[in-house]
């Protein structure tokens, strides 16, 4: 093992600021991105996603956080965690991946490790991101460097799962790097998982995803067939849960960077090699079909209450998920859109976003007075959002539906 090893972390979103601010605290690490603002914000201790307490956040050494990629050049082990979307037909994106990868060719120095934990489909660490940073750097994968996966398990808004106390799963290739690898992630979790594959460790990324995504999609057709039928719901699942072996899911909007898309991923690989998947699609199609669902509920309401045009009307929690103060991908955020456009003065509330989003989005972070707007809409199922709409539920004043799942 080297007697010193300096760690970068690439991208630093939901994935890479936690594990940054957590190598931070024990090694010396560099936090990258090719976002300037974000750079910008997070040295001056500004967390736009509200992803921790700010005493959490303010505690931790930020000093270290760079945007010029030639500086990454004293670096000897470096973290992969940009994003991988899709394109608007379903198709992955991997360019960001691919330009984190070029970034690591052009620095990358005999002896240097780099680990990817974005979510790819099986291949693409092998495949795609090997002979690329060969091909900038010159430089041959297990003789002057090496390559290690390892799926990252980040879940937004979820404390009880922090990264310290969730097993790490490490697919490396060459077992001469495993100490150095494991002085690293040992600094974040005790828990490390090792396999000597890199595919099966990329595979097992999006079926982790994907089978809380179809289970989801079962919940919400279940929820729809209650709704068509008049049958409680909640009273049918409280039976239901009952027998020892029924399965805990809860219906809801799926959106973010997961769910929505891991599917996909795997689904692209599964459709090149001729193999066609079902289920997972048919899951997707109808986690898809809840916005259809939801807005519809929302206008048939409003004109149920004849609701017009110039009437206020405050939609409150619009993020993608309960507790996570992130707009994109989000299917409230998007059912908002379209309301606002039918009805000009509909406002979007949502206490979780931060004040330098608020304008980017044109949305509210704080409302005073909740007398003013005709009717009040509860989409996203915020702690807070809910203590907000009880509150108004028991003054009995506003007309207030509950869109909550």
């Amino acid at each position: 093992m080297r007697n010193r090893i300096f760690p970068a972390v690439i991208g630093l979103g939901y994935v890479g600021l936690p594990i940054y601010l957590n190598l931070q605290k024990k090694i010396n690490t560099v936090g990258f991105d090719i976002d300037k603002k974000k750079i910008l914000n997070l040295k001056k201790k500004i967390d736009t996603n509200n992803q921790f307490k700010k005493k959490e956040f303010f505690r931790h050494k930020i000093n270290n956080f760079i945007s010029n990629y030639l500086q990454l050049k004293k670096c000897n082990f470096f973290i992969i965690t940009v994003p991988t979307p899709i394109f608007k037909n379903k198709k992955p994106d991997l360019r960001p991946l691919l330009n984190a990868t070029k970034i690591i060719g052009k620095i990358i120095k005999n002896g240097d490790i780099v680990v990817y934990e974005s979510t790819v489909y099986p291949g693409v660490t092998n495949s795609i991101c090997v002979p690329l940073i060969e091909k900038i750097s010159k430089l041959t994968n297990k003789i002057n460097f090496n390559v290690v996966y390892s799926p990252e398990r980040i879940n937004p808004g979820d404390r009880k799962h922090s990264i310290n106390k969730i097993t790490k799963v490490i697919a490396l290739e060459n077992y001469k790097i495993k100490k150095r690898v494991s002085f690293i992630y040992k600094n974040l979790t005790n828990k490390l998982f090792f396999t000597n594959n890199i595919e099966d460790a990329e595979t097992s990324k999006v079926f982790e995803n994907i089978q809380r995504d179809v289970n989801i999609s079962l919940m919400n057709e279940l929820y729809i067939i209650c709704k068509k039928l008049n049958l409680n719901y909640e009273n049918v699942i409280k039976i239901a849960k009952t027998k020892w072996n029924f399965l805990s899911f809860n219906p809801g909007l799926v959106g973010g960077h997961c769910l929505p898309v891991d599917p996909y991923y795997l689904s692209y690989i599964a459709k090149k090699n001729k193999i066609n998947t079902k289920l997972i699609i048919a899951g997707r199609k109808t986690n898809d079909l809840m916005e259809k669902i939801l807005y519809k509920k929302i206008t048939s309401y409003l004109k149920k209450k004849k609701i017009k045009y110039n009437d206020k009307l405050l939609i409150c929690g619009l993020t993608y998920k309960p507790e996570v103060a992130d707009l994109r991908n989000s299917i409230a955020y998007s059912i908002f859109i379209k309301i606002r456009k039918k009805f000009k003065n509909c406002s979007g509330f949502d206490p979780l976003i931060h004040n330098n989003e608020v304008k980017k989005f044109s949305i509210l972070n704080k409302v005073n007075n909740y007398k003013k707007y005709k009717i009040i809409i509860f989409i996203t199922k915020h702690k807070i959002l809910i203590k907000i709409y009880k509150k108004l539920i028991i003054n009995n004043k506003k007309i207030i539906l509950n869109c909550m799942l």
